[in-house]
């Protein structure tokens, strides 16, 4: 469900797969604990106006949350013209909310 929201492009679709309350830890270890500092934080994916591709390695589930690993890759032409590779491997856990819909609480994209 991130893949297809992230690659609408739209923040508010990506904001949604967060619950209230929810970090973001940047790959540099500063954590956005605000919806502002975690939109903040996706802009930076979001505005490569690249695809995301994702492949879960690992989801173990402890009833409404769950540990995710999760290998993901945006690749394409950045911004400046020029070719774009980024990978990574993601640490998140999500909890299910009373809706059904799973949501981060830990989002680590690099970790």
């Amino acid at each position: 469900m991130f893949a297809e929201r992230f690659n609408s492009g739209q923040p508010a679709a990506v904001a949604g797969m967060y619950e209230a309350g929810a970090v973001f830890v940047a790959p540099d270890g500063s954590v956005a604990d605000s919806p502002e500092g975690i939109a903040r934080a996706n802009a930076e994916f979001l505005g490569l106006g690249l695809p995301i591709t994702v492949r879960p390695r690992h989801v173990y589930p402890a009833g409404d949350t769950a540990l995710l690993v999760v290998d993901w890759e945006i690749e394409g032409t950045g911004p400046d013209g020029r070719p774009l590779h980024l990978r990574g491997t993601a640490t998140d856990v999500a909890r299910r909310g009373a809706d059904g819909v799973w949501r981060y609480v830990i989002d680590r994209p690099v970790g």
